[in-house]
Order: structure tokens, then sequence, then C-alpha cells
């Protein structure tokens, strides 16, 4: 008897082979996982707010922040400070409901507001880290110490990309601090399932080389020859493989990519949509009509960050210019989804690494604060119009149905169809996942 693992050890080409010849054949080279429960979502658009917004100013109604201001922290003072946390502080902006379901909602995000009804808001959650470096990599890697894959990398990992030509976890405007490239990393996952990092609408550079397809054929197969020596001396090689991937990739992106990218084939009417017309809202408003056209076209997971909301000082003058560039975007995006019958399976999260505290600095700003903040859903087999979780009467500390960052993702995991408990991946001797040994499904936000 020859075990499995002695067979694929001795297979003289390797996977990574098998992946090139497909390319040249023109055929798919992967086989993955079936998801492992019903999903209700096929794909994600993460919003991500970097800086940490202040929940108790935009999502987190508190009327008694506006009672008590000015009055001493009716609890102690936040371990860790990074500035000098005063006495309790006022939101900086009134509040008022939207929508059938009341959600109260500040007079920053007006256009988000006229959403209400698609939103599922979370105002429970809580992390671990109250630095922004262990905060990013807690949220995105589901660790704020070790190197871990990326959220998008383990969905590209149990679900792949629905479309072979584009790849299947894409971030716009990533971050080069706080954690940079390993908040988007594939760590020990295959190479293939990294974020593609693009920097706005600037597109993905030298996708259009110099050589026709026909001499890239005869360099392909060039390569392919050299894996070949390369293989028979190293059976199993994963650094060929996803070299190989990541080859087979490019080549198919070079039909494909430059066509998504094109914003320029977008009606007037929807570059309105989304404030293509408004200096103030097209950066951003670039950004997220690019996601659509991305997930549009198969991509599974796209983030498109923005920032920096992280306001010790000027968090009225600062929030304000912040929302403002991304409300209309925001609510452009949300309203695209829907009439092109998307956003009932793309699941669509807003959101930063934490929230800000009640107390506030002087001489107008608000310290980090991970002990409880809000991140709202829609889309993707939430429930509209929901809200769950809450915050204590003056927004410090998550105290009802508290979410941790664990549950989040392992919540997100399961409206893709996926089992965080059985999304696993074997290194360095055991069996590693998004969520360690923690987390729970939270159901009651399900449609």
């Amino acid at each position: 008897m020859i075990s499995r693992r002695d067979l694929l050890k001795g297979s003289a080409l390797g996977f990574g082979h098998l992946a090139l010849t497909a390319l040249l054949q023109g055929e798919a080279s992967a086989s993955l996982p079936p998801p492992t429960q019903q999903p209700r979502a096929k794909r994600i658009i993460f919003l991500f707010m970097h800086g940490g917004p202040s929940h108790v100013d935009t999502f987190d109604y508190k009327p008694r922040l506006f009672a008590d201001h000015g009055k001493p922290l009716p609890f102690a003072k936040p371990r860790v400070q990074f500035s000098q946390t005063g006495n309790l502080g006022k939101p900086c902006w009134d509040f008022k409901p939207y929508g059938q379901c009341g959600h109260m909602i500040s007079d920053l995000f007006p256009r988000v507001g006229a959403h209400a009804d698609d939103l599922c808001m979370v105002k429970s959650l809580h992390g671990t880290n109250e630095a922004h470096g262990g905060a990013l990599l807690k949220l995105h890697t589901g660790s704020d110490v070790f190197v871990r894959p990326s959220l998008g990398s383990w969905l590209s990992y149990g679900l792949g990309s629905e479309n072979r030509n584009l790849p299947g976890f894409v971030t716009l405007n990533p971050s080069n601090g706080h954690g940079g490239a390993a908040n988007y990393a594939s760590a020990f996952l295959p190479a293939q399932h990294q974020g593609t990092p693009l920097a706005g609408n600037a597109g993905i550079p030298w996708i259009r080389g110099t050589v026709d397809a026909e001499r890239q054929r005869h360099q392909l197969a060039m390569l392919r020859e050299a894996n070949r020596e390369h293989a028979l001396r190293h059976p199993a090689d994963p650094q060929l493989e996803a070299r190989i991937a990541s080859f087979e990739l490019a080549f198919r992106m070079q039909t494909e990519a430059p066509e998504t990218m094109d914003l320029g084939q977008e009606s007037a009417a929807t570059r309105a949509l989304y404030g293509l017309d408004d200096p103030a809202t097209q950066t951003f408003g670039e950004r997220c009509l690019l996601a659509r056209r991305l997930v549009e076209r198969g991509v599974r997971f796209v983030q498109v960050s923005h920032g920096y909301w992280d306001q010790h000082s000027d968090l009225r003058s600062e929030h304000a210019k912040l929302a403002h560039a991304c409300d209309q975007p925001i609510a452009g995006l949300l309203a695209d989804l829907k009439q092109r019958g998307l956003l009932k399976d793309t699941l669509v999260i807003w959101g930063g690494e934490f929230g800000r505290t009640p107390g506030s600095n002087k001489p107008d700003g608000r310290d980090h604060n991970s002990k409880g903040y809000t991140m709202w859903m829609a889309g993707g087999g939430v429930r509209g119009g929901f809200s769950f979780g809450s915050t204590d009467e003056h927004g410090g500390k998550a105290v009802e149905d508290v979410m941790h960052v664990h549950d989040l993702h392992a919540t997100v995991l399961a409206l893709l169809g996926l089992d965080h408990e059985k999304l696993t991946y074997k290194y360095a001797g055991r069996d590693f996942r998004l969520t360690d040994v923690y987390g729970k499904v939270v159901k009651p936000i399900f449609a």
C-alpha cells in the first residue's frame, strides 16, 4: 500500500505543473472545498474606517452623554491612555431616527441614514487591544500578536474566486502603517490567497505588458520545462506551486482587469450616485464604485479603506470632513448594489478597529476605546433595520449581547456558508483557523 502523502511526493511534476498545464490548455486549475453550510452571502465588501471613528458621535446614540456633559467619568479611567481622558463629553452632532426601524444616526451620516432599514447595527463589539497596530491585526487576522492569514485570505482559501481571471481578494487603498501588508497577507496559507493591493483607481501596475500573447505562451512553456526540472529535485514544493499560480493569474488578468478598472464605462447617473462629480467625495466614491465592479465580476472579498479617523483633538472638524467624504459614496454603493440585485447576496460591513471614549480629550477629541463600539452590516443575509447588543448608558463598554471580534469573524464566515471550526489549515504540526479556539456565531442578526 502506498500512502496518499507518498503518492503526492512521488509525483514527478507536482501540482504546480498541473496548474500550468491547465493554464496552457485554458482549463480550470483548482478544485475548491465546498461550503460546509448553506450560504446567505456570496461575497463581502468591507468598508474599513482606519483610525477608529467615534461610535458615540455616529451610530451609538447616548442621551445620557448630552445630559452628563462635563461631569466626571462614572467609571475608572482607561488603564491605557494615548491622550489624557477628561470628563464626559457630549456628542458633537445631533441624532435623529431614520427609516421605519428608527435607527438613531447622527447628522454626520444623513445619506447613509436614508438606508437605515437595510442596516444591521452591531453596538456591542469589543476587542483586546487599545493600540492601532494590535487592534488592526486583531480585526483583520484574528490575532494581535502573531502573523496569521487575514479574513479575506481565509475566504479566498475556503471559497475561491467566482472569476478565475481576477483575484479572490482585493484591497483598495491599504494602509502602509499599523501592521501594513500583514493585514491582508495570506501568512502560511498558499500565497495565491493573499490580498491584491490597489492604490485607489490607479490601476494594476504592469498589467499591460509589451509582449504579445503568443510570445507569452512560449515563455510559459519554457517556464514549464524549468519547473519540470525543479520539481524532479523538489517534489510538491509549495513555493513553486504558489509562484506558478501567480503567473497563471497574472496571465489571465491581462484580459479582464483593465476593463474592470475602467470607470469611464459607467453612466453619468452612476458616477453622480457615488459622488464622483464632487471633489470632496470623488476619491472614496471611485473606490466604492470599483468595489462594486469587482464583486460584480466575481471577486470574493473587497476591502475599501478610508481614514484617518484618529481624532485625539479636532474631532469636530476632522470627523466632519471624513464623514462628508464617504457618506455619499457609501449610500451610493448601497443603492447601486440594491438596484442591481446584488445586495441580497453581498455582505457590506462598515467599521474601524475600535471606537472612542465617552470622555473627551482637550481641546476637542476622544481617546481609543476597544471595550465597546459599533459596526454595521447590510445585505448578505443579515436583518435590516435591526440593532444587536448595546454599550452602557455612556457608551464606554459593551454590556448587553457582547460580541467579540472572534464572534464577528465566526458570524461572517457563517454568512458565507463556512463553519469557522472546520475551516482549518495544517501548519507547523497543528490545525489553525481564523478564530483560533474562540468565537461563536451570532445568529440573531441573520435574516
